[in-house]
């Protein structure tokens, strides 16, 4: 039986799973257009997309289906589409090709990032669970951080196709460890059948219910805004800032540093309440997108600096929002939770990658359309969210 810490190593690299698979592909995207998409360089950028939407897809059924057949055997068969994924990308003569095999990376790259959630709730529960999954995800914050520096030295040793390479060896690893080490968690009188009636209903459920169905409506469009920046914010850097040499480091940087938001954010939430964070995390978009667009469009130059600044804010919000909205959601779902939870981050995630796909192709040399995207979706977001207060007040008053 493995010890605690490495328990704690081994889930935080099944966690990172997904960091590493899209933020180490973001220093490619430039040889990728060159490569397979010269006319239309923007379409480089839906290879984050793409791998988002599978994702999303294999969260909704990844969760059930490790309830009814074990949570091993859903990894292993996650990792088999994902080294598939990884395959066809590295060998693909055709954008097209690459897309195609990215949604199949997504897809397998689900079931680690779900199960680990669910391998934890079956060793440990209480305040002990929620301090090993608060490790973890310490150890996590980290790989956005370091994901594209390493993408870049790989592309600096062997090309941007080996990335898939170490795709496949990080799959590998994390797949023997966890199938060596780890012991099945789920015993097989626990396990629970398939029942898609029930999964049916549990999703009703959800839409028909007000404040659910708003913070749904809302972490899609605060992951929209995520999404839509990591597929434009690397061209952002090369073609306007000419820093797409150092890419790599800047935003590592930010990412490291716009962690501290979710450490705050855990500090205070019991003190504001999640949907107040939530609005004044939106609220603050506005301003900062706001005035990022009127001083794009007046004329007036945009400095390096600024839009540093702007991403260091996009990515705080991020901390304040994605958190806070799906516990608002899952509050009055606690009879349905593991069905809610599969629910909300498949509907958010896949909406969010379809809404980001067209709007990564709208990049024009500038950072208008991108700053001009987020203005919105915050707008939209703020409005929803005081939809929902009204909402809650009604409800009280009733």
């Amino acid at each position: 039986m493995m010890s605690r810490g490495e328990f704690i190593a081994l889930i935080a690299m099944m966690f990172s799973t997904i960091a590493f698979s899209t933020d180490a592909m973001l220093p490619a995207l430039p040889q990728i257009a060159d490569e397979l998409t010269a006319v239309e360089p923007n379409r480089a950028g839906l290879i984050v997309n793409t791998f988002i939407l599978g994702l999303g897809v294999g969260t909704f059924v990844t969760g059930p289906l490790s309830d009814a057949f074990g949570r091993k055997v859903v990894v292993y068969w996650g990792a088999v589409l994902y080294i598939i994924g990884a395959a066809l990308a590295f060998l693909a003569q055709s954008l097209e090709l690459v897309l195609a095999a990215r949604v199949l990376q997504g897809l397998g790259a689900a079931a680690p990032r779900v199960v680990s959630l669910a391998i934890i709730r079956d060793l440990y529960s209480g305040r002990e669970m929620a301090r090993i999954v608060s490790i973890a995800m310490l150890f996590f914050t980290l790989v956005p951080a370091i994901a594209p520096m390493l993408g870049a030295g790989i592309i600096a040793l062997a090309g941007w196709r080996a990335i898939f390479g170490a795709f496949i060896l990080f799959a590998l690893i994390c797949t023997l460890w966890l199938g060596l080490r780890l012991p099945e968690t789920l015993a097989f009188e626990n396990r629970r059948p398939l029942r898609f009636a029930k999964m049916r209903e549990a999703v009703h459920e959800m839409f028909t219910h007000p404040t659910v169905r708003l913070s749904i409506f809302v972490q899609t469009l605060s992951m929209t805004a995520l999404f839509s920046t990591l597929t434009m914010v690397q061209p952002i850097y090369d073609q306007v800032y000419a820093r797409g040499d150092t890419f790599h480091f800047w935003f590592g940087a930010i990412a490291l540093a716009s962690g501290s938001a979710s450490l705050l954010n855990a500090a205070i939430v019991t003190r504001f309440g999640m949907r107040r964070l939530v609005t004044a995390a939106l609220m603050v978009q506005i301003v900062l997108s706001g005035g990022m667009l009127t001083l794009l469009l007046s004329g007036s130059e945009a400095t390096f600096a600024l839009f540093v600044i702007w991403q260091f804010g996009l990515f705080c919000q991020a901390g304040f929002t994605v958190g806070n909205l799906n516990a608002i959601a899952m509050e009055p779902m606690g009879h349905i939770a593991g069905m809610a939870a599969s629910v909300i981050g498949a509907v958010a995630t896949v909406v969010s990658a379809l809404l980001a796909a067209p709007i990564a192709l709208l990049f024009d040399g500038t950072p208008v359309p991108l700053v001009a995207t987020v203005l919105v979706l915050a707008v939209a977001g703020s409005v929803l969210m005081q939809m929902m207060r009204r909402t809650e007040i009604q409800d009280s008053a009733a």
